[in-house]
């Protein structure tokens, strides 16, 4: 299937998902404490998008300055920029995701979890093994 579609329809079922939850929030809280509930969440995923970005950003510089590469800032700082963008989308699924990447004892199991399952550099079992490229010289 293609990415695009499968794009496109977890965007649909999101906002559908979305729709129901906010209908029947509304319907227990009422219409004025659930839009004080959405403005609430997103004025708190504005903030925690500042404090953590500004964090985030100096531990990258940091790195940066030390020579060092700053995988973990810029994995840090892709959750943070989700997590906000999903704290300013009204609704109450994206802005529980939305909370889980902005904290950060959360963000950092999400973090070590990614790197331990998705990290590109081979684990060499074997310590006699000395890992390269080689050409053979025609003469």
């Amino acid at each position: 299937m293609n990415i695009f579609r499968l794009f496109f329809i977890a965007i649909v079922v999101i906002s559908f998902a979305e729709l129901y939850v906010l209908i029947a929030v509304g319907s227990v809280l009422g219409a004025l404490p659930t839009i004080f509930l959405i403005l609430a969440s997103a004025a708190l995923g504005s903030f925690l998008l500042k404090q953590q970005g500004l964090a985030t950003w100096q531990r990258f510089q940091t790195s940066i300055a030390r020579q060092e590469m700053p995988a973990y800032e810029l994995a840090e700082g892709f959750l943070i920029l989700l997590g906000g963008a999903l704290l300013l989308t009204p609704g109450f699924i994206t802005d529980a995701v939305g909370l889980i990447c902005l904290l950060p004892s959360l963000r950092g199991k999400i973090i070590a979890y990614a790197m331990k399952c998705y990290s590109f550099v081979p684990q060499n079992k074997n310590d006699n093994v000395l890992e390269g490229e080689f050409r053979k010289d025609v003469e």
